[in-house]
């Protein structure tokens, strides 16, 4: 499974279809091989901590032998966020207005997009200040459209910040003309939005360099995992995002039995072989149905076993 060896690793999919499961056993295989690893979820409804049986509070906490977990608290992000914007401002608002922007930026706490905004710049702080301490870093991310919009921002992010730059360029240069006899003027919004600019850049690079990145989106043998799926691969390539891996994951094991089980493996062997006509352009890793949740260290450990490209499912070359 070449997608183990990148340095980051992010891990999409539909809500249900097992995803954080499979972030987590990719996180413990790799703290296995020898790894400094960290699993960070970006789900607003964690359970990263759940399934390794430890409390999670928006830090980074190690939960294994060469392995950390954080679960990125979105009300503690914007806090911090919206913080540090009313930093950035300090100096360059005149006082006299200072409360009324404080107050505007803490009622946009609540609007759309404010929690959106806060856990991305977590994650370019992450993607930029913690890959010296750590050789592999997995992302655990929310349900597919989250994802999608989540890894396009860099892109999105960037040439916002490039209009806002040249708007804010063309006005120094005409106050400079106009009122400072042609002298440069200092501006540290300027100079906020070139740091950002950089920032944004460094990580979208990552994002794009398949030797550094790798993407793997989780589904289920049913209808709408897989029309889903099928729709954030072809997006997320629209960005040059590329998805070389999938797992499909609760396949029926050969040994299920009984009437019902045997009506449903014939119903999804055609969602089976649709998997492998859809994607025939990406890996695909077929992990069977378990007897019972993955909740512990040993089911990972059992869970992670099957990634391997293909295999045999029922006798069937898939």
């Amino acid at each position: 499974m070449d997608v183990l060896s990148k340095e980051v690793i992010f891990v999409g999919g539909k809500g249900g279809v097992g995803k954080s499961t499979s972030a987590a056993a990719i996180a413990l295989r790799s703290a296995a091989d020898g790894h400094r690893t960290l699993l960070v979820s970006t789900d607003p409804a964690h359970n990263t901590g759940d399934i390794f049986g430890r409390e999670l509070d928006g830090e980074i906490t190690e939960v294994a032998e060469r392995l950390s977990a954080l679960e990125i608290n979105p009300d503690r992000e914007t806090e911090a966020y919206i913080g540090t914007v009313k930093d950035n401002l300090k100096g360059v608002v005149h006082s006299a207005m200072a409360d009324e922007v404080n107050r505007q930026l803490d009622t946009a706490k609540a609007s759309p997009g404010a929690d959106e905004a806060a856990l991305f710049d977590r994650l370019v702080t992450i993607l930029l200040e913690e890959r010296d301490r750590f050789d592999r870093i997995i992302f655990d991310t929310a349900p597919t459209g989250h994802t999608i919009r989540l890894l396009t921002l860099p892109e999105l992010m960037g040439v916002w910040i490039r209009g806002l730059l040249e708007r804010r360029r063309k006005t120094n240069e005409n106050y400079s003309a106009l009122l400072n006899d042609g002298d440069p003027v200092e501006d540290p919004i300027y100079d906020v939005l070139r740091d950002r600019q950089d920032r944004f850049t460094r990580v979208r690079e990552i994002l794009l360099d398949p030797e550094k990145t790798g993407f793997i989106f989780v589904l289920n043998p049913e209808r709408l995992p897989i029309l889903e799926t099928e729709k954030a691969v072809s997006l997320l390539g629209r960005h040059h995002l590329h998805v070389r891996t999938l797992i499909v994951n609760k396949v029926l094991p050969k040994e299920a039995d009984g009437e019902f089980l045997r009506e449903r493996r014939v119903h999804e062997r055609g969602y089976l072989e649709l998997i492998a006509e859809t994607f025939g352009e990406q890996e695909l890793i077929y992990v069977p149905l378990f007897p019972r949740d993955i909740a512990s260290m040993e089911d990972l450990e059992a869970f992670s076993q099957h990634f391997k490209a293909g295999g045999q499912i029922e006798g069937i070359r898939l």
